[in-house]
């Protein structure tokens, strides 16, 4: 686990691809688990660690992932995220290359349950919720396309989803039409950076992740230089 930003209220981590944040069904070790061993071992804590999980990623996502230390931030936080106060961008690897170079996508989510799958409609369909993201291709490589992706709204998969219906799925992301799996079961998508006013200290807080130790991130990241 790398620890990339800490104060008395909040923890960063970055999260490797294939971690869970938060426990589930599969019964495997969740990060939030992890960050609190660290907390407990640094401080020397006794007794039950405070950690408020505020947001999650994919499990074959990686990048920064935004824990709360104290209850006070984690309410904040909470409405913080809830209102769109925390700015995230992500970095995503296609191997096709959108026909527009920059755009805002538009479109209307439904999620299956049952396939933990999300579908995208271009008009409102039963059950469904608005979702919007913005897209930017920031780099190419002689095979892929690096996208850096701005959420309007957070929908179960959205930028998988919604990258995929424009023909560019996520490299390795064979659920919504990748070719190929990657090596180690990721995705090649990022949580790149948060931005967000502290919800006690009221400073700037913003923060990039590193890249992934893999020669694709390493190569394509160099063509935005």
């Amino acid at each position: 686990m790398q620890v990339v930003y800490e104060d008395n209220h909040i923890i960063i981590v970055n999260k490797e691809s294939g971690e869970i944040v938060q426990g589930d069904k599969t019964g495997d070790k969740p990060l939030s688990e992890t960050v609190k061993e660290y907390i407990k071992e640094k401080y020397a804590k006794p007794g039950n660690v405070f950690l408020g999980v505020v947001h999650r990623l994919d499990r074959p996502v990686c990048g920064l992932v935004v824990f709360a230390k104290t209850s006070k931030a984690l309410t904040r936080l909470n409405e913080m995220f809830r209102n769109g106060d925390v700015s995230k961008t992500y970095w995503a690897i296609t191997k096709n290359c959108p026909t527009e170079p920059e755009t805002t996508l538009t479109g209307w989510m439904t999620r299956n349950e049952k396939q933990n799958k999300s579908y995208v409609y271009n008009r409102e369909v039963p059950g469904s919720k608005k979702a919007i993201l913005h897209y930017k291709v920031i780099g190419r490589s002689e095979n892929y396309t690096l996208c850096e992706i701005n959420l309007m709204t957070g929908r179960h998969h959205q930028i998988r989803c919604q990258l995929a219906s424009i023909g560019c799925p996520i490299k390795g992301d064979l659920k919504y039409g990748a070719k190929r799996s990657n090596a180690d079961g990721s995705i090649s998508l990022m949580s790149h950076k948060v931005e967000f006013i502290h919800p006690v200290s009221k400073n700037r807080i913003c923060v990039e992740a590193p890249l992934p130790n893999d020669n694709l991130w390493k190569d394509i990241s160099q063509s935005i230089l």
